[in-house]
């Protein structure tokens, strides 16, 4: 009985004593994808450009007619 728990301890325990082992992972990149995460940062950004100036050319006529 004693060497049957010792055995069942003996492999739980093996297996958080084992060293972490580096993988070697392969990884590729599409150019692709990208290319396309890039034309999609540039859209995003122009119409971020667009809404902002819109906002801030609103905010100037709506200040421009309170004054005057």
């Amino acid at each position: 009985m004693k060497n049957l728990s010792s055995s069942v301890r003996r492999t739980m325990l093996a297996k958080y004593l084992e060293e972490d082992k580096p993988q070697k992972n392969s990884k590729s990149t599409d150019i692709n994808v990208l290319l396309n995460r890039v034309k999609l940062n540039q859209k995003s950004e122009s119409r971020k450009k667009i809404y902002f100036s819109a906002a801030a050319s609103t905010g100037l006529l709506i200040f421009g007619f309170l004054i005057f």
